[in-house]
C-alpha cells in the first residue's frame, strides 16, 4: 500500500536528518531511561514504541538490567532513521518496522507496552490525537497495560539545551524543541495519567507520563 502524502513528505524530511539525529540522542537518554524505569516491562509481555526513530527506547533497554520483554518492535516511517537503528544490537525477537505510528500493521491488542518518546511535540493535534488512539488500538485490554510517553517541557532548561545544540552544530533539532504538556491530549483520547515525572536538570527538559486507560464514564 503506498504511504499517504503527509507520511512521505515526512518520512523524507527525517530521512534526510537521520545521520544527524544521533549526535543529540545524548540529549534524550536521561528521560528514556526513566521512561524505561517507570514503563518496567516484564519478560513475558510485548512492547511497542512509536516513533522509534534511531532506536534509542529499544536499544537502551536491550542493555538495561533486569527482564526484557519477550518481543519488542520500534515503529517509524522514516527508513533512513530506522537504518541507523543497528538492528543487529537488538535481541532476538526484537525488530524494527517501517510504518505510520498513526496506523501500525499489528493486530488489535498485541502489545503489553506502548512508549512513545520524544514523538509528540513534532506533531500537530490533529496528528496527537490519532498517534494516542492508535496506542490504544494496540494496546491489549488489561488492567496492567500501559503507555508511557515523553515530552519536551516548558522550562527555562529549553533556551540553554537549545543553546548548546546549535553550538554542537545540530541546528535542526532546535526547530523540534516545542514544549508539549501531554497530559490534555492524553485526557482527549481516553488515558488517564497515574504518574509524571519532569526531568529538567539533565538533558532535554522533559516530562515523563505513565498513562492507563481511562474507565468508563
Amino acid at each position: 500500500m503506498p504511504r499517504r502524502p503527509d507520511t512521505a513528505a515526512a518520512a523524507a524530511t527525517w530521512d534526510r536528518r537521520a545521520a544527524r539525529y544521533r549526535a543529540q540522542e545524548r540529549w534524550e537518554i536521561t528521560a528514556v531511561d526513566a521512561a524505561l524505569r517507570i514503563a518496567a516491562p516484564r519478560a513475558d509481555e510485548r512492547l511497542v514504541d512509536l516513533g522509534t526513530g534511531t532506536g534509542l527506547v529499544l536499544r537502551r533497554l536491550a542493555t538495561r538490567p533486569g527482564p526484557r520483554p519477550r518481543e519488542a518492535i520500534g515503529v517509524d516511517r522514516s527508513p533512513g532513521m530506522l537504518a541507523g537503528a543497528a538492528h543487529g544490537a537488538l535481541p532476538a525477537n526484537w525488530s524494527m518496522l517501517e510504518a505510520d505510528a498513526r496506523a501500525v500493521p499489528l493486530p488489535d491488542g498485541w502489545a503489553d507496552v506502548v512508549t512513545c518518546a520524544y514523538v509528540l511535540h513534532l506533531l500537530g493535534a490533529d496528528e496527537r490525537a490519532a498517534v494516542l488512539a492508535e496506542a490504544r488500538r494496540l494496546l491489549a485490554p488489561a488492567a496492567s497495560s500501559r503507555l508511557v510517553v515523553v515530552t519536551i517541557w516548558s522550562d527555562r532548561a529549553l533556551v540553554r539545551a537549545a543553546l548548546r545544540l546549535l553550538a554542537g552544530g545540530i541546528r535542526f533539532a532546535c526547530t523540534a524543541l516545542r514544549p508539549c504538556d501531554p497530559a490534555a491530549d492524553l485526557a482527549r483520547t481516553g488515558w488517564t495519567a497515574t504518574r509524571r515525572v519532569r526531568l529538567p536538570r539533565r538533558g532535554y527538559p522533559s516530562v515523563v507520563v505513565l498513562a492507563k486507560r481511562a474507565a468508563p464514564t
